[in-house]
């Protein structure tokens, strides 16, 4: 038939261009941000510490002592997950308020204001201004915490626009946008942050405001297309510009079977109104694909892959390569993710979800193994460090292959409208949160296992890729609705009563 013909990914031609751009002009603003942001701020490490020496010593007259400097840099390099949470919890919020491409439109307010301020901290002498906008709990107060909480939004927002304006045969290639930006945002930072570009110690007040640059290009682009036409349609009631939405996005031929299934999803949840998260934890009919969310993106931060990039600058130095020249194989760890992120976006629709996030954590759970043999007999020959170096490249393949990308996909998946902003919500708070736990405790866990903190990864990985082949379904080619009931379905049983009588009981206790 026709709709199933419409649902085989590896049959169909490439999707709309306008479809693409649209992607494209969400993900510059919102994760290409994030990577972007998490990476440049390596470069100026030590020009920051010495600019915040230099201004002690000119308002006191005596230097700053190293625990005061250590406090005050650790102050600004922690606060980033505060930031983000913040965002994340208020994303979801927005995004109803103001729909999906309203939000991140209006977000980029906050991200020119951080660019300025960032940008201003260096001439106008006052470190404060790299402090004070961490610590402060509004937008408008000042500038580097308004950054990272803009990044909580536009993580939070965007994948749950891209989910909602790409066709159902090509939702997983589009949902990997998230991925892909992300990496291409690390990628860019770290090449901007090379000696030869930006990394010297005059250009880092330029280096931390070109933050500015992503949000320039989506205020000039994204305007040009459309709202998401489920929004359009489902929240705001508005046929008309639902129609212009999917032509626009979809073209005249494919827009039809796609209004279908969005008015499905509308008449089925007739009457509800869209959850916060509070009322999306007690509904015990989602509590399945709740805690598979909650799950992944705990795991999407406790997997390890913090861990390896903290090992990569030990492994490249044993293997030889000298310290000036270890900035450049950083560059080639953030080009082999973001390569990895790109093949998984041409593989999603042809293996299914399932697959790969499932793979991805196995394959990560083998080379947890074999690089912590190869750490710990590091000195037994001279091959072992440059087996250490492509067990550091294996595992960012593995994860890049499937747990980096494929997560947020299965947030956007497993829910309905009105379920979606909430479920947003609860993952985006569960990552940032997971990301602040890791980073506070990853470094005892170091000190106290060293190499072997791997094993801890490994039972990590090996639980969660075990959960996902028993309980998770494939997601591949079905609508929203389709992907709820099967859910809902593979985690039920039937229970027969003595006289014969059937009943069927979900299996929602966890």
């Amino acid at each position: 038939s026709k709709l199933f013909t419409s649902r085989l990914p590896c049959a169909q031609t490439l999707p709309k261009r306008s479809l693409l751009l649209a992607a494209c002009a969400a993900c510059i603003g919102g994760t290409f941000q994030y990577g972007y942001n998490i990476s440049i701020i390596n470069a100026p490490t030590m020009y920051v510490h010495n600019f915040i020496n230099q201004t002690w010593r000119d308002r006191y007259q005596t230097n700053i002592s190293e625990d005061v400097l250590t406090l005050l840099w650790s102050t600004i390099v922690s606060i980033f997950t505060l930031g983000g949470l913040i965002g994340a919890t208020i994303g979801g919020t927005l995004s109803v308020k103001l729909g999906r491409k309203g939000t991140l439109l209006a977000n980029n307010i906050s991200a020119l204001t951080a660019a300025l301020l960032m940008g201003l901290s260096y001439p106008t002498g006052y470190f404060e201004l790299l402090i004070i906008g961490r610590l402060l709990t509004g937008v408008n107060a000042a500038q580097i915490f308004s950054c990272f909480i803009f990044i909580g939004i536009g993580i939070c927002v965007q994948p749950l626009y891209l989910g909602e304006i790409a066709p159902t045969a090509f939702r997983g290639a589009m949902g990997m946008g998230t991925s892909i930006f992300i990496t291409g945002g690390i990628l860019t930072g770290q090449v901007i942050g090379l000696k030869e570009i930006l990394g010297r110690e005059e250009y880092w007040p330029i280096l931390l405001s070109t933050t500015c640059i992503p949000a320039f290009l989506q205020l000039l682009i994204l305007p040009w297309f459309p709202e998401s036409p489920r929004y359009l349609l489902i929240d705001k009631g508005d046929n008309e510009a639902c129609k212009k939405a999917l032509k626009q996005l979809h073209g005249v031929v494919s827009c039809d079977d796609e209004r279908e299934d969005i008015e499905k999803e509308k008449n089925n949840l007739a009457g509800v109104q869209t959850k916060k998260p509070w009322e999306l934890l007690m509904d015990r009919s989602v509590r399945w694909q709740l805690l598979t969310i909650i799950l992944l993106n705990i795991a999407q931060q406790l997997n390890g892959i913090n861990a390896i990039y903290f090992y990569a600058g030990y492994v490249f130095k044993r293997s030889g390569i000298p310290d000036d020249k270890i900035p450049y194989v950083t560059v080639g760890t953030g080009a082999c993710e973001c390569i990895t992120a790109l093949t998984c976006g041409v593989l999603i629709e042809c293996l299914g979800r399932k697959v790969l996030i499932s793979g991805g954590y196995a394959l990560m759970s083998i080379f947890c193994i074999l690089f912590t043999l190869t750490l710990t007999f590091q000195d037994a020959s001279p091959v072992v460090p440059y087996l250490s170096m492509a067990c550091v490249f294996a595992f960012i393949l593995s994860f890049g292959l499937g747990p980096g990308g494929v997560t947020n996909i299965l947030t956007a998946e497993l829910f309905t409208q009105d379920s979606r902003p909430a479920a947003y919500m609860i993952a985006g708070s569960v990552n940032w949160l997971s990301f602040f736990f890791i980073g506070l405790v990853f470094p005892f866990i170091v000190i106290g296992l060293q190499q072997y903190c791997f094993l801890v990864f490994l039972a990590i990985c090996s639980l969660v890729a075990i959960y996902i082949f028993l309980v998770v379904p494939e997601t591949k080619n079905k609508t929203f609705l389709e992907i709820q009931t099967e859910f809902q379905s593979s985690n039920s049983r039937k229970v027969y009563n003595a006289d014969g009588a059937g009943t069927i009981l979900l299996s929602t206790s966890i």
